[in-house]
């Protein structure tokens, strides 16, 4: 059902994937949206359990597009780099392919929205608690159930046979 990747050799493990998901600060998550074009946003996220998990409006393109067609992916870059000199890029990332549903279950929306609050505020745990409470009624959290994910990182990347921590990053 999913293209496996034609370059292969520079496939990163799910281990490295899932390690560059729990890392990474933002991600763009694509859906299909109005007059089916493509619509792709960046958001902050957390990943649990084989799901990424962000919030939204209760309303707006993001949320219309998922109610239309839950099919979505979602791309994390952990490495960008231009090396001018060499005329190429020292890049790492990772994208997942699945279905979004928006969470109806008031337990399952707490949990996720404190693990994303965890994620982004650590030191923050009761100012973030009340942040919440706040807002609660004002949002909703989605989940994308991921189907599908791979990573890739650039051959120079490979050949120099790097650790999840680039000189180039």
């Amino acid at each position: 059902m999913f293209r496996k990747m034609r370059r292969n050799r520079q496939q990163l493990s799910d281990e490295r994937c899932i390690s560059i998901l729990n890392r990474g600060s933002s991600g763009v998550l694509a859906v299909i949206g109005d007059e089916d074009y493509p619509y792709a946003v960046p958001l902050s996220y957390v990943y649990y359990d084989s799901k990424i998990y962000f919030h939204s409006a209760k309303s707006g393109h993001k949320t219309d597009a998922i109610a239309k067609n839950s099919k979505a992916s979602f791309c994390v870059i952990d490495c960008d780099t231009v090396v001018p000199e060499k005329f190429t890029t020292c890049y790492r990332s990772v994208i997942v392919f699945g279905r979004i549903r928006i969470l109806d279950n008031e337990e399952e929306k707490r949990a996720a929205i404190v693990r994303l609050a965890e994620k982004y505020s650590p030191q923050l745990k009761e100012q973030s608690l009340q942040e919440i409470e706040r807002e609660y009624d004002r949002f909703c959290m989605a989940e994308l159930k991921i189907e599908h994910m791979t990573g890739k990182e650039s051959i120079e990347l490979v050949k120099e046979n790097k650790t999840e921590t680039p000189k180039h990053s």
